[in-house]
């Protein structure tokens, strides 16, 4: 329920926000207030992850998301000031910052290291149907009822996590050493850096998502109002989300020998859609390349997932997971801001076609590194076996 509030928000928000007077520039605002801090506090999060209880993090973290999406609900309910939402929406991105590390680090915690890739796969495809069902039922409540009400459902979502969320206890086999902050990133980076098989991924990720944010996600409504129309990129954009679905449950079944480099051969189809896009081609063409392509990120994304939560002791994988996150993020504000100028100059298909093609040769770039292209999973999990806890 928590992912299906979480899907609603945004599509609710958007159109909550655009009624304001200076609505445009003021939602742009509000994504920039919650992305902002999520990157800056990201290794915050990642240092408090690994040093203290996870579910508790989770615990009050999502109590946090509750009381801020309540707010937000009853600033849209009662047509306040929109302005107010972006204090909030700051407060979001630093629960973000510090949640994420604690959600990808807990899973390792809770299931055997043979089923990560089952578990993760299911998290995926629960994704998949919230991005599905949420925000066609977040445009139903805009039309009928009003965008304050699927925030407020998204409020009541979190509060009900949280009663869940407060009966888990976990037991750590290692304890937190009182050494500064400072100190634990700086040990955190250095094992980051060391490990070949990881940073090179999250090199190539840092630009993928760039690409994506800023020829997908602001160039692609862009050419489709120009050309199909808004109902036939919420079409397109529904292909995409039934693609990662359906990953989800392919990799509850198949297991791959080689986890690593199948993570960037499916990465690499994830340019598809912008190819077929930069060209001009119609809706039923990007359907096909919609869903391929979230065929091919969802099961990149669980075996990279899993891949990390195996081959990084448990008490540095919070750590870990945040730079990664914060590579993964670094570029999006830079590319959401220079794409539409970029566009102008070089014209919107060039541009959408030539960042296609530049996706499929940076998803490709990690394989020539030797530990991407020839690590199994035996061998991942040795790598973990060779750090001691601390």
């Amino acid at each position: 329920m928590l992912l299906f509030g979480n899907a609603m928000t945004p599509v609710a928000l958007a159109f909550a926000v655009l009624q304001a007077p200076h609505g445009q520039r003021l939602l742009g605002d509000i994504l920039a207030g919650e992305l902002l801090p999520h990157i800056i506090m990201l290794l915050v999060g990642g240092h408090l992850a690994d040093r203290y209880r996870r579910e508790r993090i989770l615990l009050w973290t999502t109590l946090g998301f509750g009381l801020s999406q309540l707010s937000i609900a009853i600033i849209v309910l009662t047509g306040t000031n929109s302005t107010w939402i972006l204090p909030w929406a700051i407060i979001q991105g630093i629960l973000t910052a510090f949640s994420e590390p604690a959600l990808r680090g807990i899973v390792p915690e809770m299931v055997d290291t043979a089923q990560l890739q089952h578990a993760n796969a299911l998290l995926s495809t629960a994704r998949g149907f919230a991005r599905i069902v949420g925000p066609a039922a977040a445009g139903f409540l805009v039309a009928t009822w009003g965008g304050g009400w699927a925030i407020a459902i998204n409020a009541f979502s979190s509060f009900l996590a949280s009663l869940l969320i407060i009966r888990i206890h976990i037991p750590r086999p290692w304890k937190s050493t009182a050494t500064s902050i400072v100190h634990e990133m700086r040990q955190g980076w250095v094992y980051f850096r060391q490990s070949q098989w990881i940073w090179p991924i999250t090199l190539a990720w840092a630009f993928l998502n760039a690409l994506q944010m800023g020829a997908w996600q602001v160039l692609g409504p862009i050419i489709a109002q120009q050309s199909f129309g808004s109902t036939g990129w919420g079409l397109i954009l529904s292909f995409k989300a039934a693609g990662i679905l359906i990953a989800g449950l392919v990799l509850t079944r198949l297991r791959f020998s080689h986890p690593l480099r199948t993570t960037m051969l499916t990465a690499a189809v994830g340019g598809l859609p912008m190819i077929i896009l930069g060209l001009g081609q119609g809706v039923p063409s990007l359907l096909t390349a919609a869903m391929v392509a979230g065929l091919g990120l969802g099961i990149s994304t669980t075996l990279w997932d899993s891949a990390l939560q195996q081959g990084v002791p448990r008490d540095k994988i919070s750590r870990i997971m945040a730079f990664d996150d914060m590579g993964a993020f670094v570029f999006i504000p830079l590319a959401e801001i220079i794409s539409v100028p970029i566009a102008h100059t070089f014209g919107l298909y060039a541009v959408e076609r030539t960042a296609g093609f530049l996706f499929l040769i940076t998803a490709l770039a990690p394989i020539t590194c030797h530990g991407v292209r020839t690590m199994t999973t035996h061998d991942i999990e040795a790598w973990a076996l060779k750090q001691p806890l601390s």
